[in-house]
């Protein structure tokens, strides 16, 4: 998977930011805090040719974050592309990387600053692709738009409710949000497993545990036959504590979201801990950066599940990327209501048996309405 110069380079002309926020009537709840709205940043990327390309920034928290890293494109990275000529979206993803190197360090904004970078890796694929007229998994050189897909981001409240809705929408597996307390988590798996007794099944603690409590949760969750649980203990945690839970259980460890750069992910893959491995591409290393990722988890018999718990436009890239890696793995779609993905995400409307069909539209397959959005535009 890499991209295929075009017959002649880009200039870029322009770098936007679009600052969105829904209200919603039920927050998403994690077991570190709460959603009240759902944010996203919509990168537009445009080049002398009049040709555009969409990305987006991951923002769900804090709460300003998404003000934040709009400004951050706007007032460091646009000064930086306008006029730029560039034959490939990963010549952008290194100019702009190494651009903003020190400042990163200097600022101490490591996390705000790798996800502008990877919004904008993501537009500039999709306009690479758009000027290719290819799909996106088509650019990447995929030879399969069907994906797998998963539900994802089932609150505490009676899941079970969530689920029985989410089966007649054609999903066939998901994702419950544990680590309140031993008793809820529970009942709750409980009350999904006389549901769906043989669907895939899987968990997100959010980071909610230490190692020892972690050790002793995870057995007593054994016979609800789990595909995975992710992040039952902080992200940051030494990979030794990782290596002890995974020796300590049979359930598959998932992690991923938190990683920050190769290095990172190249440790991660040599300490054998995790079995299923979740770059988020709107939050770390877009597409330019997460492709040599990939690489190594197929070949080293790691299953890739993107994460994503965004706006549609980055939901499509996931899906794209998801599709011409030729993984296993699923697709995570959140179940929670948010019309900054599925206004824009309607190509994944179509769930049947647990599975969507990507378009051969070039690029990411939308076009963004943004009228449709006005509602919610902020900035």
């Amino acid at each position: 998977m890499k991209a295929k110069a075009l017959e002649s380079p880009i200039t870029i002309k322009n770098v936007e930011a679009f600052v969105f926020r829904a209200p919603i009537a039920n927050p998403v709840k994690t077991s570190f805090g709460i959603m009240s709205n759902r944010p996203a940043v919509f990168v537009r990327l445009e080049d002398s040719d009049g040709a555009v390309g969409w990305g987006e920034i991951w923002c769900n928290f804090p709460n300003c974050g998404a003000e934040h890293r709009a400004t951050l494109l706007e007032e460091n990275f646009k000064p930086l592309l306008i006029n730029q000529v560039f034959n490939t979206p990963e010549e952008i993803y290194q100019f702009i990387g190494e651009k903003t190197a020190v400042l990163a360090i200097q600022s101490g904004e490591h996390g705000p600053i790798a996800q502008t970078i990877a919004g904008i890796d993501l537009a500039a694929w999709d306009l690479f692709s758009r000027k290719s007229s290819q799909a996106l998994w088509k650019y990447l050189g995929g030879n399969n738009p069907t994906i797998k897909t998963y539900a994802s981001g089932i609150n505490p409240d009676h899941p079970e409710k969530i689920v029985h809705e989410l089966l007649a929408s054609g999903h066939t597996a998901f994702k419950l949000k544990i680590g309140f307390n031993e008793a809820l988590d529970r009942e709750n798996l409980n009350n999904i497993r006389k549901l769906i007794p043989s669907n895939l099944l899987m968990v997100d603690a959010n980071q909610a545990w230490d190692l020892a409590t972690a050790i002793d949760r995870i057995k007593a969750l054994v016979n609800f036959d789990l595909n995975w649980i992710e992040e039952p203990i902080r992200a940051d945690s030494p990979l030794s504590y990782w290596q002890k839970l995974s020796s300590a259980h049979q359930i598959r460890l998932a992690a991923g979201e938190n990683m920050v750069g190769e290095q990172s992910f190249d440790e991660a893959i040599a300490s054998g801990a995790f079995r299923v491995i979740q770059p988020d591409i709107a939050k770390w290393g877009g597409i330019s950066g997460c492709l040599p990722i990939i690489k190594k988890l197929h070949a080293h018999k790691i299953e890739y599940c993107p994460h994503y718990l965004g706006g549609g436009i980055g939901l499509m890239a996931s899906a794209h990327l998801l599709a011409a890696s030729s993984s296993t793995g699923m697709l995570e779609i959140d179940s929670n209501p948010n019309p900054l993905r599925s206004v824009l995400s309607t190509p994944l409307d179509g769930i049947s048996d647990g599975k969507v069909v990507l378009s051969d539209k070039p690029g990411i397959g939308i076009d963004p309405d943004l009228d449709a959005l006005s509602q919610f535009l902020i900035h």
